[in-house]
């Protein structure tokens, strides 16, 4: 938000929520309906495209978003190497509202314009046109605007809600009051409006400058350099009529100079260029690759869970327990697809990246998932992922790598211990992610406790704790003879449910919670909450930590799992070990 919000600040539709897409819906069904009971000399092709393109638009964001975080996460040439605080995130989650308001204003400019529905694919001359006004009129026009934005009484009432994103990413370009963008909308429109109206338009040349813009715009605000050194290099005048992520990077850090749009040429006439702009481009280039001190590695659980990542969508990572089946079923398509590919062509990737008094961690992905680690034929192919990642950190200079797979133990590779034969020059430590949940679950229980009783499938972490409490001289109660399993002469079988505190895990039945005893604590020992059957019960979150404020780049609350947090925390516990 402006510091001073001024008129016309918030979208019309904010109340909406998610229901905004809504407003595109007589538009969409109207075109699609109308493209097939027509003939095909009546079609109107050019209406029907605005729907595909607006998917276009989201999809062309979202590839931008991800691959932004992907290179933030593995942490190569960033340009402000600064952590995105919580209000960032929250103020960026309606980037899409200025694709919702194209789609309005072009359903109803072809409603307007009656022969737009016979331009043909491609013109020559409507192309040339088209790059000349954005190069020309557009430009120039966006530069004094933006210079006037600039100005105190409307930098504080509109353009400092933009600025407030210090450390940009692709979505921060369309981060603006409704009022300003849509300026910004009707300065793009001139070189399609004047192909259109002058009868020079094409497809090619309407939908190739909307991509143009969307392109220039994610590329701008991406946060890493990504334009090699050698393109400037075969053509020296490039650096007059395309920038850089590092050249807009100063207008966000030094707010007084850079202020064109994609041309830096009228900076140059204006002599409101930054002297460090061709300097910070070398420097962002040559920014040596970071290695992790730590890593903890990792894999997908369910399918869906590809979209619990900071990679995917924000809107569900941040809700990875309450998104709705729906929103997953629209997607099973490309999420199988996803598996499928993934299952024959992934390997390990980088997914996250946090940094603890300057001891930087990675949380890397195994392309498998849970039912492929619960498959003792999959043990072979697992074993290679891990002992690829394991011999890739090492090579990296990495200290720690700890585990957070399911089936990580006597049934794998014996807790990593194979690894550690196999190579017996590995410099790093293993250290199996566990450890740390178990004192998490075992903090949670309450003190003066002398009797527990353990439910569900006993997971290595259910293993961990039982132990950990029958050193402690706590009495464990199992509900079967395969639990039994814990080989401890503190395991009790019974068919009895009197205990007061139950740990338990996700296949725990709702029929077993029934008969739990009246004021019953259940603490999970799983990353995923019971479903609450019981009012006369108490329900103990997930388990979860505090994060000390000295944690940099946790900026969301997209983290949707405890693991994540990990190699941090298993440092101090073993860098004395070191």
């Amino acid at each position: 938000m402006a510091t001073k919000p001024g008129v016309l600040t918030d979208w019309p539709w904010k109340s909406l929520g998610n229901f905004k897409y809504m407003i595109l819906a007589p538009w969409v069904v109207h075109s699609i309906y109308s493209f097939i009971v027509r003939s095909e000399n009546e079609r109107d092709f050019t209406n029907f495209l605005i729907f595909p393109s607006i998917l276009f638009r989201f999809l062309h964001n979202q590839i931008w978003i991800s691959v932004s975080r992907y290179q933030t996460a593995k942490g190569n040439k960033r340009i402000v190497d600064k952590p995105i605080e919580f209000h960032q995130v929250d103020r960026e989650t309606n980037w899409d509202d200025q694709i919702i308001m194209y789609g309005i204003l072009t359903y109803c400019g072809i409603m307007l314009v009656p022969w737009s529905s016979k331009i043909p694919i491609w013109r020559t001359d409507g192309i040339v046109l088209t790059m000349l006004l954005h190069a020309g009129p557009v430009e120039f026009l966006y530069y004094w605007f933006h210079r006037a934005l600039h100005h105190h009484y409307l930098y504080s009432r509109y353009h400092s809600h933009h600025h407030s994103s210090i450390v940009t990413q692709p979505i921060t370009s369309v981060i603006h009051p409704f009022a300003e963008v849509m300026v910004y909308l009707m300065l793009f429109a001139i070189p399609p409006s004047a192909a259109i109206l002058s009868g020079r338009a094409s497809l090619v040349a309407l939908f190739g400058y909307l991509f143009y813009v969307d392109f220039m715009n994610n590329m701008g605000h991406c946060n890493f350099e990504i334009i090699p050194q050698f393109t400037f290099s075969i053509f020296p005048p490039l650096k007059y009529i395309i920038y850089t992520p590092s050249y807009h990077s100063l207008h966000h850090t030094q707010f007084r100079t850079n202020y064109s749009l994609f041309m830096p040429f009228y900076d140059y006439i204006y002599d409101t260029i930054d002297k460090s702009s061709d300097s910070l481009y070398e420097t962002s280039l040559e920014k040596p690759q970071e290695f992790p001190t730590l890593v903890h590695l990792t894999h997908f659980t369910t399918p869906a869970s590809i979209y619990h990542l900071r990679l995917g969508f924000a809107s569900f990572a941040s809700r990875p327990l309450t998104c709705t089946p729906s929103y997953v079923a629209i997607l099973s398509p490309f999420t199988y697809l996803f598996m499928v590919l993934a299952s024959f062509f992934g390997r390990v990737f980088v997914s996250e990246r946090n940094i603890l008094n300057n001891v930087v961690s990675q949380t890397w992905i195994i392309p498998r998932y849970k039912t492929q680690y619960l498959r003792k034929r999959e043990s072979r192919v697992n074993n290679r992922y891990i002992e690829e990642a394991i011999l890739e950190a090492d090579a990296m200079g990495c200290k720690v790598l700890s585990f957070g797979l399911l089936n990580q133990g006597e049934e794998l590779n014996r807790y990593g211990e194979v690894f550690v034969e196999k190579h017996p020059k590995l410099k790093l430590k293993l250290v199996d992610g566990s450890s740390l949940a178990a004192a998490v679950v075992i903090n949670s229980i309450p003190k003066g406790t002398a009797q527990i009783l353990i439910g569900g499938k006993l997971t290595k972490v259910a293993k961990a704790v039982a132990s950990a409490l029958c050193n402690k001289g706590i009495q464990i109660v199992v509900l079967n003879e395969e639990e039994h399993r814990l080989q401890t002469e503190l395991v009790d079988i019974s068919k009895q449910y009197e205990q007061k505190i139950w740990l338990i895990g996700d296949d725990v039945t709702e029929n077993e919670q029934l008969k739990a005893p009246k004021g019953t604590l259940f603490i999970p020992f799983t990353q995923f909450p019971p479903k609450r059957v019981r009012k006369d019960c108490f329900y103990h979150v997930t388990p979860a930590m505090l994060t000390p404020h000295s944690l940099q780049n946790l900026d969301s609350c997209e983290v949707s799992e405890l693991h994540l947090l990990f190699p941090n925390w298993f440092y101090y516990f073993i860098k004395d070990k070191l």
